[in-house]
């Protein structure tokens, strides 16, 4: 049971981390086009920094109960660097104002968090319970 509940959150934080990486990269392209379509609270400040908060729980609950199972680094490491350029993006205001590098950040953020993500499955299927487990 615990082990379908990790690959279900990680799945779920997997696809969020990806649709956020497409958000960041599509937001540029799309900027004349969503206020005509009413759907400026996508674009919002508020609504990133809330994301972004969502993805950093989320994706520390999940890698590093997957880091206690599988004891590998990679991942965990993977996911930090991504949320420290999603944080990056979201408060350091010289990148934030400019619409491009933002975007670049962003991007780049959410797909290293969605690639954690996706490792921190392959590691924890992986995983097998022989004498050097933790648990």
């Amino acid at each position: 049971m615990k082990s379908r509940f990790r690959s279900l959150v990680d799945g779920f934080a997997a696809t969020g981390s990806m649709i956020c990486a497409l958000h960041c990269a599509l937001t540029p392209l799309l900027l004349a086009v969503i206020p005509s379509l009413g759907l400026s609270l996508w674009l919002g400040d508020g609504f990133e920094r809330g994301f972004v908060v969502f993805v950093t729980v989320l994706g520390l609950f999940s890698l590093v109960w997957g880091y206690r199972r599988h004891r590998v680094f990679r991942a965990l490491g993977m996911l930090l660097t991504g949320l420290a350029a999603l944080w990056a993006g979201v408060l350091y205001a010289p990148l934030h104002e400019s619409a491009v590098p933002h975007a670049v950040v962003m991007t780049l953020g959410g797909t290293l968090v969605g690639l954690a993500h996706l490792l921190n499955l392959r590691l924890n299927h992986w995983h097998v319970h022989d004498a050097s487990c933790a648990h």
